[in-house]
């Protein structure tokens, strides 16, 4: 079988390639690799508000309670929800059912252990394994089956956890919220309320088809409009799970997640309280920050692409605060994965503290031109296509062209089938021809297709 496991979980169409069949093989699989020697592992289970995940939650659910888990389903909820209640919890494992960013019709599965930690890919190879060989596993009978526990207070518990972490009230701000019709709806505006801010926010009626419809992290315009229609302070807009975030200036002005990180760390070394003095970011990270964090004394450790290889880094060497361009931000000494809504919160503390507007914030950090084209490519063809010889070719050729001044990326994305050919320079026009010329090859060799 194909590898299952990318750089976020098991992702795929929900009812083809994600299938209740295999949700609830995932669920008996990960709860033995998880809790081989707990007699009865509690798993607390979430999903984000597509209307496939009440289908797969139960799936996954049916699979852990037939190996003698336990189930604490805490229902709709953010990602970083689940990674900080296992450990209020005490519980053993925990697992999301999401898609993140992607459009209704996909739908995942990703496991935390019971630090609150994704799993590393050791681990999500055992379960793999165990899948691929079709093993079998223990059935209990009787009381030894496993239950469903329904955590009613798992929603409120979150939001005092997020409340926390805010260090002066947000009195006098207006805040837009974007929350792409997805878990962060209502908990982000009650959130920011109950702090004391003025919450305008959109795209927070889930449908169960809406979830990131032209709104979220992914379609920032809508935020964008919003700010400028209701002279907002800021914005901020979280993708489908809310473990992401974008945010906006009040003139509407994108500040991304680099451009976050910046200026986070740069407080946190003002404070003294970024450890090691060093930032932990991606290959996709742009050049513009990691120059900045040099001229303020803060050393970058840089990973490959994905949050998970952020965090691994982060706990290796000790570090506090890493993430990626995308959105995702790792504040460690309060959560153990990215969270789009805590973000936020330590973003608005450094703004009000500053006493500046968050344009002024957000041009302290430079971000390089920046051309990204994302090109469709078949999984069955993906890793074929990033070995091809003519492609690499152009690679090198461009990167010779770009010079000391700037740089080209492509990797082949470990959650969708795309292959993204990202350019940094100091010429729009120019990273756009060359971005083009790389993809021409993906169209004409690989029946790729540019998406918008």
């Amino acid at each position: 079988m194909a590898r299952l496991f990318g750089t976020d979980g098991v992702r795929g169409v929900a009812n083809r390639d994600l299938t209740c069949d295999l949700a609830m093989r995932i669920g008996r699989a990960g709860a033995h690799v998880l809790t081989s020697e707990v007699r009865h592992p509690r798993i607390v289970v979430g999903r984000d508000t597509r209307r496939s995940g009440d289908m797969l939650s139960a799936a996954l659910t049916a699979g852990i309670c037939s190996v003698g888990g336990d189930v604490i389903d805490v229902g709709i909820l953010p990602t970083p929800a689940l990674a900080y209640l296992v450990r209020l919890y005490g519980a053993d494992a925990a697992v999301m059912v999401s898609a993140s960013h992607n459009t209704m019709e996909y739908n995942g599965i990703k496991w935390f252990n019971g630090e609150g930690f994704k799993l590393s890919d050791a681990l999500e190879d055992e379960i793999e394994c165990l899948l691929s060989e079709g093993a079998q596993f223990e059935r209990p009978e009787g009381a030894e089956v496993g239950h469903v526990i329904t955590a009613r207070r798992a929603r409120e518990e979150y939001k005092t956890f997020l409340k926390a972490t805010a260090s002066t009230r947000f009195e006098g701000i207006t805040v837009a919220l974007d929350c792409a019709n997805g878990a962060a709806s209502g908990i982000a505006q009650d959130v920011f309320n109950e702090l004391g801010a003025q919450v305008i926010s959109c795209a927070d009626e889930p449908d169960g088809s809406n979830i990131n419809e032209h709104c979220g992290s992914t379609h920032p315009e809508r935020l964008q409009e919003l700010v400028e229609e209701t002279g907002a302070d800021v914005g901020f807009a979280f993708d489908g799970d809310a473990d992401r975030v974008i945010a906006t200036d009040e003139r509407g002005n994108i500040v991304d997640g680099d451009r976050m990180l910046g200026i986070c760390a740069a407080a946190l070394k003002k404070e003294g309280k970024l450890k090691g003095d060093t930032l932990v970011i991606t290959a996709m990270s742009n050049i513009g920050l990691k120059r900045k964090m040099q001229e303020l004394g803060i050393a970058v450790a840089e990973t490959a692409v994905g949050d998970r290889y952020v965090l691994e880094c982060m706990r290796a060497q000790g570090y506090c605060l890493g993430g990626e361009q995308s959105g995702h931000v790792i504040f460690l000494n309060y959560n153990s994965t990215g969270d789009g809504i805590l973000t936020a919160i330590q973003t608005l503390n450094v703004l009000i503290e500053s006493r500046q507007k968050m344009s002024a914030l957000a041009a302290q950090v430079p971000i390089y031109p920046q051309v990204l084209v994302n090109v469709a490519v078949d999984n069955a063809v993906k890793e074929q296509a990033m070995e091809d010889a003519e492609l690499r070719a152009k690679i090198a050729q461009i990167s010779d062209v770009l010079g000391e001044g700037g740089r080209i990326f492509v990797r082949a994305s470990g959650t969708e089938p795309l292959i993204r050919i990202m350019l940094e320079g100091q010429d729009e026009e120019v990273l756009e021809r060359l971005a083009g010329e790389a993809a021409r090859i993906l169209k004409r060799k690989y029946n790729g297709r540019v998406k918008e």
